[in-house]
């Protein structure tokens, strides 16, 4: 009876937690909708400043929106970049490419890069043709991660040589909040938080079949928020990825706002672009029928966080029930991963074509019509949806806060739907009926938003100028935190 009333106790617990935390996550998202929604335009909220200086480290939303001179750099900085992983050809996930695309842009510009990032003694690693660029590699701990005390004499070392670092980055927590609290000049880019896995944890269990096990308390991952709470004012500026995340560190992680920066991901406008002959290309070269109406495209890890067992079951689904459905489409699948092979099994309309390179997967969404994200992850902004956006092509995503306030802001670029199997498929048949014609007028929007938002020049000009303000020197009369609206 006494273990009895103490599990009852626990649970009631649980769900008194769970309770004040889904009140406070719907309180902040209403007060975001309302003062930083799409709805309400940069402009709107900065007329009043339109001919004044403004301070850019009270801005409230995406740099991204704001229109940085393309000039040379005013002064070069000597940055230092802690990653955990460089990516190598196909194998990047989201906060790899990140660092790749990000970096590479700056030392381009003519800044001193310095990448400390683990390599191991069996792989080769990738070389650049840039004078400017440094990487520092250590051999990873036996989960992964930097060995911080390593890195942390390399880094020494080079501060020590010749100029200090004018900036320090480090991508998620690259660098422990250990080593972070005295860093004034360091920013840190945070590519997912605990509080958005509690969302994503809650749409899991929903789906989880009766047959697989439960996943771990939601407790465990409450106490991961409140240490991060705790732990994050050791680093001195936060970039989030999205707009949500931007209110969740001001309103929920407790972050004063002149410490948190919204800077959107970007990818390589170069590289990802429209190009008919090249879609048209890939599609012969795996052979996709020209009487498919319709092409579906996914990519990235086929793994059950981001939603494959969502839209596998959807798509097995509806080839049972619609012959009609399952004869007009073809679903490319571009990406590694134990869905990989169930895909296949659902029959000759869905290709599974493994991990691709950047430059195919330019040629992998110029042959959709229209690109797929089921993720059930509600943390960081995903690559994938904006390279698709780029490339021209309309996405239809998972309606959690990063995409809905950052990405597919409306009908007119995409669709959403509700992470269930319901949801899914009445989105899946509404894309079919739409066709081809709204789809490509849909791409066109989607392209349009992507090149004000989502490009890596616009990215690396947002990033160059919060390094170069953090690093001012008053003592030179630097202003680089001033902004004045063109």
């Amino acid at each position: 009876m006494a273990k009895d009333a103490v599990t009852v106790l626990n649970f009631h617990r649980v769900c008194c937690i769970i309770s004040v935390f889904c009140v406070w996550s719907f309180i902040s998202f209403i007060y975001w909708r309302h003062y930083y929604g799409p709805g309400y335009s940069l402009y709107q909220k900065m007329e009043l400043k339109q001919n004044q200086i403004n301070d850019l480290l009270a801005f409230p939303s995406a740099w991204n929106q704001l229109a940085f001179s393309s000039k040379p750099p005013p002064k070069l900085l000597k940055i230092a970049l802690f990653v955990r992983k460089w990516p190598h050809r196909s194998e990047a996930g989201g906060l790899e490419r990140h660092a790749l695309t990000l970096h590479l842009a700056l030392a381009k510009k003519g800044h001193e890069l310095h990448i400390f990032t683990t390599s191991s003694s069996n792989s080769s690693f990738p070389r650049y043709p840039i004078s400017n660029l440094y990487f520092h590699l250590s051999k990873p701990t036996a989960a992964g991660y930097l060995d911080q005390a390593l890195v942390w004499k390399l880094f020494q070392t080079q501060n020590s040589t010749g100029r200090p670092f004018d900036v320090i980055h480090t991508e998620s927590v690259g660098l422990l909040h250990t080593l972070s609290r005295n860093q004034t000049n360091l920013a840190v880019t945070w590519h997912g938080i605990a509080y958005e896995t509690i969302h994503s944890d809650i749409i899991q269990e929903l789906l989880r079949s009766p047959e697989e096990p439960q996943g771990s308390a939601l407790t465990e991952k409450i106490m991961k928020v409140i240490e991060e709470v705790r732990f994050f004012p050791s680093y001195a500026h936060h970039v989030a990825t999205s707009d949500h995340v931007g209110d969740v560190l001001k309103r929920i992680y407790m972050l004063p706002d002149d410490r948190v920066h919204i800077i959107l991901n970007g990818v390589d406008e170069d590289i990802f672009k429209p190009d008919i002959a090249k879609g048209n290309d890939f599609k012969k070269k795996f052979g996709v029928p020209e009487s498919r109406t319709l092409v579906l495209g996914m990519s990235g890890r086929l793994v059950k966080d981001k939603g494959h067992p969502l839209m596998f079951e959807a798509l097995k689904q509806m080839f049972k029930e619609n012959e009609a459905f399952r004869q007009s489409i073809v679903v490319l699948v571009a990406g590694n991963g134990p869905w990989g092979a169930r895909y296949r099994d659902l029959g000759t309309n869905v290709l599974v074509l493994g991990p691709l390179e950047r430059a195919q997967l330019a040629e992998f969404y110029n042959a959709v019509d229209i690109f797929a994200n089921p993720t059930l992850r509600a943390q960081g902004l995903d690559q994938t949806s904006l390279e698709a956006m780029l490339s021209g092509k309309p996405v239809m995503a998972t309606r959690v806060a990063s995409i809905t306030g950052s990405v597919v802001v409306g009908t007119e670029v995409g669709y959403t739907f509700s992470p269930t199997i319901t949801s899914l498929k009445t989105t899946l048949y509404r894309v079919w009926k739409d066709g081809r014609g709204d789809l490509k007028q849909k791409g066109q929007a989607a392209r349009q938003r992507g090149l004000q938002l989502f490009t890596a020049t616009k990215m690396a000009a947002a990033y160059e100028r919060l390094f170069l303000c953090i690093s001012n020197d008053e003592n030179r009369g630097d202003n680089y935190c001033q902004y004045q609206i063109p």
